[in-house]
């Protein structure tokens, strides 16, 4: 059977509250004769910790918890990475959560991060654009702040917290602006579901560099989907059958803000036999590892994934200011076998 807490107090002669501050790290102090009773008596019978015991007793955890939306989705994967490289250099532990992009289970999980003391919450999932869902969250992240909590986010989750700042609508314009300068006139664009910032981000990006070489999106070449390969699959054929059902020439370039998205794009062309990027460039968002494994290799946009999470620890464990604090994290344009100039008419 397991040795409880009980059963040290009883070996080393104390109370079982006597035994919990020593053990647990509770700011009443307990002396250094009756601490070092307990801790012999704990190593004597072999007693581990109870971790959220500590952190109650302290009010701030070992743990750095972290909401994103997939694990498996290789952007949050490098995220994910970088999060737990960094703490664990200052002993602390991750807690990666997966909430699918659903604000309900996003506030769920917060407040049961809040529960168990973690010593800060790193949101690497995108914000909302619901004002209802923005709020409720706002209020239990203000509430787990207030004990002492920290929050970090990585993208734009407003004002309030210490914020990772992704250059993302300048990253779409520079790969916009890059694909015209190959000469392409016409282009068709995936981005991702409406309830996300980061899709408005990137889309406003692609959009302002449109219009600032006097281009415009025809009806159909704009589609909103999920952030995943099947998503970029389906929004890719549903491109292609527009412009067979309205008579008019296709794209000639197609962004996908997102990689993998990208990768759900290049496999529909595939399937119908459209050469990239001699019939049609495609390029991708965010540099993922897959992107130099995609046939042909996938023209991006190249962010950090890894130093994002890491500089989100960071701001962490930094010392609280009086406004929130900024990190800076700038994209690049990385053309590969995936875009080229397109062909002539």
């Amino acid at each position: 059977m397991a040795v409880t807490l009980g059963d040290v107090a009883r070996h080393a002669g104390v109370s079982l509250a006597t035994a919990s501050r020593a053990l647990n790290g509770s700011a009443r102090s307990v002396t250094e004769e009756l601490s070092a009773r307990v801790r012999a008596s704990a190593a004597a019978l072999g007693y581990l910790p109870n971790a959220p015991a500590q952190a109650l007793a302290r009010s701030s955890g070992t743990t750095v918890g972290v909401l994103l939306h997939d694990v498996a989705d290789p952007y949050f994967g490098g995220i994910a990475r970088g999060v737990g490289d960094a703490a664990a250099r200052d002993g602390l532990l991750t807690l990666v959560t997966s909430t699918d992009g659903d604000p309900r289970r996003e506030l769920q999980t917060i407040r049961m991060l809040h529960a168990h003391r973690v010593r800060a919450i790193v949101l690497a999932g995108s914000a909302y654009s619901d004002v209802t869902a923005v709020r409720e969250l706002d209020e239990a992240l203000t509430a787990y702040e207030a004990q002492g909590g920290r929050v970090v986010a990585i993208g734009d989750h407003g004002p309030l917290y210490d914020t990772v700042h992704v250059h993302n609508r300048e990253g779409a314009a520079s790969l916009t602006y890059a694909l015209a300068q190959l000469g392409h006139r016409r282009f068709a664009v995936i981005t991702g579901p409406r309830r996300l910032r980061v899709s408005a981000d990137r889309l406003e990006g692609v959009l302002e560099a449109l219009g600032e070489v006097g281009l415009t999106l025809p009806e159909g070449m704009l589609q909103h989907t999920e952030f995943t390969r099947e998503g970029g699959k389906a929004a890719m054929a549903r491109i292609l059958d527009t412009a067979r059902e309205h008579g008019t020439p296709g794209p000639t370039a197609v962004i996908a803000l997102s990689d993998i998205c990208a990768a759900g794009a290049l496999a529909e062309l595939r399937d119908r036999d459209i050469p990239v990027p001699a019939g049609i460039s495609v390029a991708g968002f965010d540099d993922i590892p897959l992107a130099t494994d995609l046939a042909p290799a996938l023209s991006t946009v190249r962010l950090p994934l890894t130093a994002m999470g890491e500089s989100a620890v960071r701001l962490a464990l930094r010392e609280r200011g009086a406004t929130a604090q900024r990190s800076e994290v700038f994209a690049e344009v990385v053309l590969r076998d995936s875009t080229a100039a397109p062909a002539r008419d």
